[in-house]
């Protein structure tokens, strides 16, 4: 498919640092979201980027003919307006694509200050139905990003009343034990607030329950699986890919969202390309749900679930992983082409002689190459390559690992921010 022949419907990826945001673009974006400092939902991705390199990656966006929307989406204190106004000003000056909020005060603090900025919605403000929507469409919000609890037929009815509102829903990543993220859990455990961006998700530990008879003084110890522990509030991670042709087919959702800003480069490499190649075949009249699911399955998750946009939350009993806090994927990560595309940062141990497979980024091609370094070359629609020697840092190692940061030379150029990986069976 020809770049920019399928953006009907937006594929809007993570992004936690200015790498993760150029990966994110590389492996088939049509937008990205991120921020900078505490006023964004998540704290310590906006602790990785500054000022200075989002613009850089504001920049770099828009060169490619992406978009880029700034979260702003924390629930602010009174004593942090005069800082939020600061950073509004600052953020607008860049000339985002977008600013994400959560509440009606910072709305208007945007319209004040940033009025040709558009306003997307944070799902953090529940919306749920069409009067909820309108009321935000009437201070000035011109997308809603859909709480993760709603219905794709609740969404083609705010759609009918409001077709002019675009429509922004979650398809993958990390669910909230809570209602669209309204928790207190950590609050109470840490002091670490979680709509302010510091959640230590803490429904993700493992707890231990106990059951008392006041009449008795009789304790019980109560464990889901022994010796495994009990993650009663651990929830699946989101999966909608089989169901991308109903979602998109529907004709009332304009961007789908991906989870994950503070996630590995990996991830978002994977679930990018994964989602972008659904959108790509159901454009060429073909739909290969089970192919996007073996790519997703490679990443480390917490078992899949497709949640609620099509299934009603009292129909769902399955989305709770009881046994750990999160699961391997089925790959192993060994390594990540540099932007020079000459060399790689080891990830993993990897040694003389492996045949890794190399993941390429969106619409990529490499050359086939045979030398004293390796070989590179494809078998059955896949491609790989072959170490014979490794060198780095001027020096030739048996095997390397991620403690060693020196660049390892490629036998060959690959695309920048190309992925090597093997199977862990």
């Amino acid at each position: 498919m020809e770049e920019g022949s399928m953006r009907e419907v937006e594929l809007l990826a993570p992004a936690g640092n200015l790498k993760k945001l150029k990966i994110a673009l590389a492996y088939g974006a049509d937008a990205v979201y991120g921020g900078v400092s505490h006023f964004s939902l998540r704290l310590r991705s906006g602790k990785e980027f500054t000022y200075e390199s989002f613009a850089e990656g504001v920049e770099y966006a828009h060169q490619l003919g992406r978009k880029v929307y700034v979260t702003i989406n924390g629930f602010p204190f009174n004593s942090q307006l005069k800082l939020y106004a600061s950073h509004i000003e600052r953020m607008a000056a860049m000339e985002p694509d977008g600013f994400i909020v959560s509440t009606p005060g910072v709305i208007r603090l945007c319209q004040q200050i940033a009025p040709h900025i558009p306003i997307h919605l944070s799902t953090q403000a529940n919306v749920m139905n069409y009067l909820d929507a309108q009321v935000y469409y009437e201070l000035g919000v011109r997308r809603i990003i859909a709480a993760r609890e709603i219905s794709l037929k609740d969404l083609v009815e705010i759609k009918s009343h409001l077709p002019d509102l675009e429509l922004e829903v979650f398809v993958h990543g990390s669910m909230c034990f809570a209602y669209s993220g309204r928790c207190l859990i950590s609050s109470l455990q840490s002091g670490r607030v979680p709509n302010r961006g510091s959640c230590a998700n803490d429904c993700r530990f493992e707890y231990t329950l106990y059951a008392e008879n006041p009449e008795t003084g009789t304790l019980l110890r109560l464990e889901e699986v022994e010796g495994e522990g009990t993650y009663i509030m651990n929830a699946k991670d989101l999966n909608l890919a089989s169901h991308l042709k109903e979602i998109v087919e529907s004709g009332v959702v304009d961007s789908l969202k991906i989870e994950g800003r503070t996630k590995s480069d990996y991830y978002v490499a994977i679930t990018t390309k994964a989602y972008r190649m659904a959108l790509e075949d159901l454009a060429a009249g073909r739909f290969r749900p089970q192919l996007y699911q073996a790519e997703l399955a490679t990443t480390k998750h917490r078992g899949f679930t497709d949640g609620y946009l099509v299934h009603r939350p009292f129909e769902r009993f399955d989305t709770q992983k009881l046994d750990s806090s999160i699961g391997e994927g089925t790959h192993q990560v060994v390594g990540e082409v540099r932007e020079d595309g000459l060399s790689f940062l080891a990830k993993d141990r990897v040694c003389q002689g492996d045949v890794v497979e190399v993941v390429l980024p969106q619409a990529e091609e490499p050359t086939p190459c045979r030398n004293e370094l390796g070989e590179l070359f494809a078998r059955e629609g896949r491609w790989y390559l072959r170490l014979n020697r490794i060198e780095a840092g001027g020096r030739e190692y048996e095997c390397i690992h991620s403690g060693n940061t020196n660049p390892v030379r490629l036998p060959c150029p690959l695309p920048p921010y190309a992925l090597l990986r093997r199977s862990l069976d």
